[in-house]
């Protein structure tokens, strides 16, 4: 069942989303190389806490840290620890705030100091497919005319949409309906109407769709070793067009 927010449940998760981009641009400053996947979780579960939001994620399904963390290869899902970021890596960090009830998700990936060729394209066509995607987040449109604008784009730049991992709808809860694939034809799914919140995340890998998990449960990897990258944001749809509530 697709739930429908009305305007002060929308500006709820507004509060949240900021919170969320406010936290990400903290962590992008300190991001370099010998930082720690783990002082990162600090540094975000501080800056939420302070915000007066619970991390979202911390504890859920008993995932034990407020952000997933995903360097190179890694697509999401990665936990927090030891790790330490070096010259040339990228990090996917994915972060979710809860203020009175209502969630904000959104995730973004990060060059290490200077990276190569293929990984700085890799992160341009994601973020810009989730910008095409989020176009599509109109109403009158169906669900997958976002993934098909998703899939298009990432494919015609030579790069591959993760399917195993989709994104979803958002609202009291961190997952609801429906979910929002990153591939598929135009025109099929529910129609959008107002008051839906969708958070639209484009995974993309740099070879092969195909991903496993690591024997932690968690970690999802690329099956080829190669690099992955990850944007999301929450997105409101309203008869004014997308909202997206996890801007600055």
């Amino acid at each position: 069942m697709i739930i429908l927010k009305g305007r002060r449940e929308i500006e709820l998760m507004r509060r949240a989303g900021r919170v969320v981009a406010e936290v990400l641009a903290i962590l992008e400053e300190h991001i370099a190389p010998g930082v720690t996947t783990l002082e990162l979780d600090r540094i975000a579960e501080e800056a939420l806490i302070r915000r007066g939001a619970i991390p979202a994620f911390k504890g859920y399904r008993g995932f034990p840290a407020s952000i997933c963390v995903a360097v190179n290869q890694e697509v999401v899902h990665g936990i927090p620890g030891l790790k330490r970021l070096v010259e040339g890596d990228i990090i996917s960090i994915d972060i979710g705030a809860v203020i009175e009830g209502y969630y904000g998700d959104a995730a973004a990936t990060f060059p290490v100091g200077s990276v190569d060729e293929e990984k700085e394209r890799l992160l341009k066509v994601t973020q810009e497919a989730l910008w095409q995607g989020i176009k599509q987040a109109v109403v009158g449109n169906r669900l997958s005319d976002i993934s098909h604008a998703i899939q298009t784009h990432v494919e015609s730049n030579g790069f591959s949409v993760v399917r195993d991992y989709v994104g979803h709808g958002i609202g009291q809860n961190m997952h609801e309906d429906p979910q929002v694939p990153n591939f598929g034809p135009p025109g099929r799914g529910p129609r959008l109407r107002p008051g839906m919140t969708l958070a639209i995340e484009p995974m993309v890998n740099a070879g092969t769709h195909e991903v496993i998990t690591l024997p932690d449960g968690w970690t999802v990897v690329t099956a080829d070793g190669k690099p992955s990258a990850h944007f999301e944001h929450t997105v409101a749809i309203t008869e004014e067009g997308p909202y997206v509530l996890t801007l600055l």
